[in-house]
């Protein structure tokens, strides 16, 4: 049993929280996912989650479904440490008071610079009695809200880098066909990551060969993604689907100050966003437009390619996530493109190591997640 919960009981209720919470993926950015569970014993009294950016955060809602019941015994058990301030919502810290709960356990920390610690300060000065949680399920609760840890630490987006190889390591033939390496149940996750992920970022490279939409195409399919095309030179096509669709969904386009202003401001004319990366060199510039997309509120970047684009982010040091679909198939070639490109380690001492390793299979794919970086 993690340190910081009395009981298994606390361990299952705190457990369930975070469950909770994962069911506001791709619906709460910029805030971030929480659950809460009100019990007595093993009693359940209410439950809630964050639904939406802007609706009552988890801990009101499980006092709400609570109702009429006697708090006074409760306990609260909340994913994320409960916020003190005024934003779209009144403060939890007040609810909670207000309700009469005398006890609350807290699977993780809010990292940002408002909030970090205060909420459970305000708590404890109230009389509450106030539990953090340690071990396997505080670091649970972290990684449920990966994106809105980096962005609070760092102010640029969380990135999951996303590619489909062949057994041995390919991405497409030296002609570029790449349709399809990945199974239909691979293809569909996939737009289900989308639709969780604040953009979708491809280089001009991809588009100019796939001429890709870039949307999330599900039943039930909720908000888009921004799309975001990493294209120095401002060469991304008028007349591609990613302009066509402009500014119905949202197209970001990341340029260098070597772009003809031509090629800009005809972009912007089809209601494209064009924002100037900086820097001498690609990864330079790959931070710098992280920088600047962080800035605009995206916490979370779903990478789709290609493998230039991949390298860049991978020098740049900002690849958090890798998710690998791999393929039973062979392609071979001399000139055959691998997933990542780049300047790369100069040595096997160098390369990046991967913090945690999960396969699992999807129809005849293998999905290999790795996680390069914790927040």
């Amino acid at each position: 049993m993690a340190v910081g919960t009395r009981t298994d009981i606390d361990a299952a209720h705190l457990a369930h929280a975070i469950e909770l919470a994962e069911r506001g993926r791709g619906q709460v950015s910029p805030n971030p996912l929480v659950g809460a569970v009100l019990a007595r014993d093993n009693e359940t009294l209410g439950e809630g989650h964050h639904t939406a950016f802007g609706a009552a955060h988890a801990e009101r809602e499980a006092i709400v479904a609570a109702g009429d019941a006697d708090l006074s015994g409760a306990t609260l058990y909340v994913s994320l440490e409960p916020c003190c301030h005024h934003g779209k919502t009144p403060p939890c810290t007040e609810a909670i008071v207000e309700a009469g709960i005398r006890r609350v356990v807290v699977a993780s920390d809010d990292p940002t610079e408002h909030a970090s610690g205060r909420g459970l300060g305000i708590l404890r000065d109230e009389g509450i009695e106030v539990e953090v949680a340690s071990g396997p399920l505080a670091a649970r609760a972290r990684l449920v809200n990966q994106g809105f840890r980096k962005h609070a630490r760092t102010g640029r987006p969380h990135i999951v880098f996303k590619s489909a190889m062949t057994l041995d390591g390919k991405v497409a033939t030296e002609g570029g066909d790449s349709k399809w390496i990945s199974g239909p149940r691979s293809r569909e996750l996939v737009h289900r990551w989308r639709s969780e992920a604040d953009a979708v970022a491809v280089g001009v490279g991809t588009v100019m060969a796939d001429d890709p939409q870039l949307t999330a195409r599900f039943e039930g399919a909720g908000r888009q993604p921004r799309r975001v095309v990493f294209d120095s030179m401002g060469r991304l096509p008028l007349g591609s689907r990613l302009v066509a669709e402009a500014p119905g969904i949202p197209l970001t386009v990341i340029v260098s100050r070597a772009a003809p202003r031509t090629a800009t401001e005809a972009l912007e004319s089809s209601g494209v966003e064009v924002v100037i990366a900086t820097g001498g060199n690609e990864p330079a510039r790959v931070a710098s437009a992280l920088d600047l997309l962080g800035a605009a509120g995206i916490g979370s970047i779903l990478l789709e390619g290609g493998p230039h684009l991949a390298g860049a982010f991978l020098d740049a040091g900002e690849v958090d996530e890798v998710r690998l679909f791999v393929a039973p198939m062979m392609l071979g070639g001399r000139g055959a493109r691998s997933p990542v490109e780049g300047e790369g380690a100069e040595s096997i001492a160098e390369a990046v190591a991967a913090l945690s390793l999960q396969c699992r299979e999807i129809d005849d794919d293998l999905l290999i997640t790795a996680r390069l970086r914790e927040w």
